[in-house]
């Protein structure tokens, strides 16, 4: 009984203290986010636009105006004009089989749109070039009729097509799923079309989300490196991507055209990230 009398209850923490903790620890996971985003994101992308203007602007323009620069520029922006509205449409269609119908080797199709996610660039450049190169499956064939794929645009766009195919689709099927399909059943058994149910009832509850899947794939799309680096050739003025040829200037000590380049690249960041915080507001909104 002497033992058991002496033995003192265990004080549970009071509510001041237990707000104490949790601003502590709030505060500190708060700095090390900061401190992490300001190291590693901030700071590289003010080298970068410091270096590029550290001689000038002037300098920096002329960086920019030279025909390997204005070419490779040139062909980025194509290959986003051909990819993004080709991926686009692939991931409207996906989407709706996916959200809207059940069909067999409907997981599978759900598996093969992740599947550039879980490759690696490289490979995937790498098996265009088994496809399509000189000695792949259809490279001789290809080489009867003159028509080049590998070490040639097509290929680039290619590359970049499977790269960034995913981004559309895996931004509309959450919110298709969630969203369910009881407006355009509605609009339907109304007398309502096909297209008109499209047009008036899914395109604007899902419009937010198909701007950001666009806004996703574009950026990818300018800034893919690796697949667009195996197929290209490296070839200057031709197959070049504004990626590639930031990395032919640096090795070659041009730091003005490389990072001039590069500030492109990193202002093409900052602006898909305003413009991503945009559109994840409006989508909260509705």
């Amino acid at each position: 009984m002497n033992a058991m009398t002496n033995v003192h209850p265990v004080k549970a923490p009071t509510l001041q203290q237990a707000l104490h903790d949790t601003v502590w620890v709030r505060w500190l996971l708060t700095a090390v986010a900061v401190g992490f985003i300001a190291l590693f994101l901030c700071l590289p992308l003010a080298i970068v636009i410091f270096e590029a203007f550290a001689k000038g602007w002037e300098t920096y323009s002329a960086a920019l105006l030279q025909p390997d620069a204005q070419a490779a520029i040139g062909l980025t922006l194509l290959t986003a004009l051909a990819t993004v509205p080709l991926n686009t449409l692939f991931g409207l269609c996906a989407a709706w089989a996916v959200t809207r119908f059940e069909f067999f080797g409907k997981s599978l199709l759900m598996t093969l749109i992740d599947l550039p996610f879980s490759v690696s660039p490289v490979i995937s450049g790498l098996i265009f070039v088994l496809m399509f190169g000189a000695q792949g499956w259809f490279g001789p064939w290809l080489s009867e009729h003159d028509i080049k794929i590998i070490f040639a645009v097509p290929g680039i766009m290619l590359a970049t097509l499977f790269i960034t195919f995913p981004f559309v689709a895996r931004e509309l099927i959450p919110l298709m799923q969630e969203m369910g399909s009881e407006e355009e059943e509605a609009a339907l058994s109304l007398g309502a079309s096909g297209w008109k149910t499209f047009w008036q009832i899914t395109l604007p509850n899902i419009k937010w989300a198909l701007l950001y899947g666009v806004l996703l794939c574009n950026a990818r799309a300018m800034g893919e490196f690796g697949a667009v680096s195996v197929v290209s050739g490296h070839i200057r003025g031709m197959t070049n991507t504004l990626p590639l040829h930031v990395e032919v200037s640096y090795n070659e000590y041009d730091f003005v055209g490389a990072f001039a380049g590069a500030s492109i690249l990193a202002g093409l960041a900052i602006i898909t990230l305003i413009l991503k915080s945009v559109l994840e507001w409006q989508q909260g909104k509705h």
